[in-house]
């Protein structure tokens, strides 16, 4: 396919897109995004998007994209949405950890991993939460001690989505113990596969293991590794998380994919085939997922609209994240009062009631991550609706002296 251009039509655009995709996806989905196999047909997936010159549309060109307008994007989304594509190990890597490159990243390292993530050749994760500093991200503990001109890593991660096949992670290690917990971070790219680094997968309720944890037992990273600057890190984390909330409420990262699943009408066809349509109740239900998917959808669409204008995501995202969450529990809710007693005990080959109960069980988690409700609503309550922030005793108080993750619990 020849490259597109910012002069061709929206219209001659979009018929490329879907000729491309008739071409290359079928209509039907794939392997689980936890599976090796999964993330192969993610790579093939990319790098055929990105050859057909149609990966990173608003990415500038020196790195891989292709430099054309959001309303090359919101076509793309559109003419994708019939289609379940295999972009979900990608999206950490496309959605949080390229943004965070983008805008604190440097050049060497632009150049060196940017075109490299869009094509699929790397997959990406982010190493943020500790065991003793989940949703308090600054109180983590693992250290980064200077070696020379290079850095030294000593500590755990856990809850790290997809690491035990990411290539490379976008790291946050404490560099500087003496002044405040967010003024002594660094972040780093690290190799998720250098020496002394483990990774352990853990098993969650619905079965799966996606989720990991990280230990780095003396892990030598060089002197360019570091993003942004040294002891600045919380600013590169914020513009991660920020990201990465957009990717999980917001359907960013550029995939195309549309936000939701589509619960609405997935749920609609289960109550048609089992007649659940002739209860008022389940109708009224049933309407109450289409409204918050739909609200969610105009959200998302304005916060895209914002990112692939430059502009950095906002409260917005931590609103669309939270809203998500809320969406994925209720629509499963739905699902399995839809299913009745089949949500319980089912046959092998009932789709139906895997999907929903799988949803239902993975709600709590899926609603974790990238921050839980309760710290979505703190932003909410703070940086939307204007309230007093929650008291914080431990804001000035330099990190070492702290009782509880500076060493003195």
């Amino acid at each position: 396919m020849a490259q597109p251009s910012a002069d061709e039509s929206i219209d001659g655009f979009r018929a490329r897109v879907r000729t491309w995709f008739a071409e290359h996806v079928e209509l039907t989905g794939g392997a689980g995004a936890e599976s090796f196999d999964a993330v192969e047909s993610a790579r093939r997936f990319q790098a055929a998007l990105f050859d057909g010159h149609l990966a990173g549309l608003t990415w500038p060109a020196e790195y891989g994209g292709q430099g054309l307008t959001t309303a090359h994007q919101l076509a793309f989304n559109e003419e994708a949405e019939p289609y379940v594509v295999p972009t979900m190990p990608l999206l950490i890597g496309l959605g949080m950890c390229a943004p965070t490159l983008l805008e604190k990243g440097t050049p060497e390292q632009r150049d060196r991993h940017l075109a490299r993530m869009l094509r699929g050749d790397e997959v990406w994760c982010q190493l943020f939460s500790e065991p003793g500093a989940g949703s308090d991200v600054a109180g983590l503990r693992t250290r980064a001690v200077r070696d020379g001109e290079d850095w030294v890593v000593n500590g755990q991660k856990v809850w790290t989505s997809g690491a035990h096949y990411s290539d490379f992670g976008l790291l946050l290690a404490r560099t500087n113990p003496d002044v405040p917990k967010h003024l002594g971070l660094t972040m780093f790219v690290v190799d998720m596969r250098a020496p002394g680094v483990t990774i352990r997968p853990l098993r969650q309720i619905t079965g799966g293991s996606g989720f990991n944890e990280v230990f780095f037992d003396d892990v030598h990273l060089p002197g360019d590794a570091v993003v942004g600057d040294v002891d600045r890190g919380w600013q590169a984390a914020v513009t991660t998380l920020m990201n990465e909330r957009v990717s999980i409420g917001a359907g960013g990262g550029g995939l195309g994919r549309r936000l939701g699943g589509g619960e609405f009408a997935a749920l609609a066809d289960v109550a048609r085939r089992r007649g659940g349509l002739a209860d008022p109740v389940l109708r009224q239900r049933l309407a109450s997922v289409f409204v918050e998917e739909r609200l969610l959808e105009l959200l998302s669409q304005r916060i895209r609209a914002d990112v692939q204008a430059g502009r950095t995501p906002g409260p917005q995202g931590s609103v669309a994240k939270l809203a998500g969450a809320q969406l994925a529990r209720h629509a499963a809710e739905v699902g399995l009062d839809l299913l009745g007693a089949g949500g319980a005990a089912w046959t092998p080959d009932d789709a139906d009631a895997e999907r929903w109960t799988q949803a239902l069980l993975g709600a709590p988690g899926n609603a974790i991550a990238g921050g839980t409700p309760e710290i979505m609503k703190n932003i909410l309550g703070e940086r939307v609706l204007g309230l007093p922030r929650e008291p914080a005793v431990d804001r000035d108080v330099p990190f070492r002296e702290l009782r509880v993750g500076g060493g003195r619990s």
